[in-house]
């Protein structure tokens, strides 16, 4: 029986990516992903075939993915940081029904979120959520409502997608919502390029963050009612008494 895996290959750079990552890829004939994941993997596993789809093609990509495998050989879907979250493995699953003599197995990886808080420091310790700002698949009617939720329940966010050419102003509108129910002087963060060529993070007030101008290669990190800046790192604490 030939095999998919789908693969989350991390935040980017090769040494945060799981062995069991590395070794699937290893274990391949082909790898298949969007374009950019592509090329972020390629020098690493040089000698495999490369098969790609550009952005808005994940239908198309799942399905070459198979019909590769169809043809007896061993395929990698890859995602980069984890393909359980915002990633490939459903959408993968769901058309694996249509080949079920193919077997797909998912191999998780290191995730925007917890990646960048080890470069904030500690932001997601104790209850958290991630929310996604690109509409493309969700109504922003929808994300709305799950902001404010959030943030009355006092839950650390964080935020995926937060901008684009077309959504410039989307962060600003969270921001605004999430102001309903959180102080304009929650301590937030973001980090660019997580484990990428120009990495960097900034901690801030919830205020600075609306104005403050980020892409799609930003995660934004937006704290709770306890979470400080310590040393210019952001840090929110678990409750241990005693600190």
């Amino acid at each position: 029986m030939s095999k998919i895996y789908v693969v989350g290959i991390g935040p980017g750079a090769y040494e945060q990516m799981t062995m069991r990552a590395a070794n699937a890829l290893r274990s391949c004939d082909t790898i298949v992903g969007y374009t950019v994941y592509v090329e972020l993997v390629r020098e690493h596993f040089a000698d495999k075939e490369f098969l790609t789809t550009p952005m808005k093609k994940e239908v198309d990509r799942c399905r070459l993915a198979f019909e590769e495998a169809a043809k007896g050989k061993n395929v990698a879907m890859i995602c980069s940081g984890d393909a359980g979250v915002y990633g490939m493995s459903g959408l993968m699953l769901e058309i694996g029904t249509e080949y079920p003599q193919i077997e797909v197995e998912v191999i998780p990886g290191v995730t925007a979120a917890t990646g960048g808080a080890a470069v904030l420091g500690a932001p997601l310790i104790h209850d958290f959520c991630l929310i996604s700002l690109s509409d493309l698949l969700t109504p922003w009617e929808k994300i709305e409502k799950r902001l404010v939720l959030a943030s009355e329940a006092d839950f650390v966010i964080c935020l995926y997608n937060p901008s684009s050419k077309k959504r410039h102003d989307y962060l600003q509108k969270a921001c605004d919502l999430c102001m309903q129910h959180k102080s304009p002087d929650t301590v937030c963060g973001i980090v660019l390029n997580i484990g990428r060529e120009g990495e960097t993070m900034k901690v801030m007030t919830l205020k600075e963050l609306r104005d403050t101008q980020v892409d799609m290669f930003t995660t934004v990190f937006i704290g709770n009612s306890q979470t400080k800046e310590i040393g210019g790192r952001m840090v929110t604490p678990r409750g241990y008494k005693n600190v």
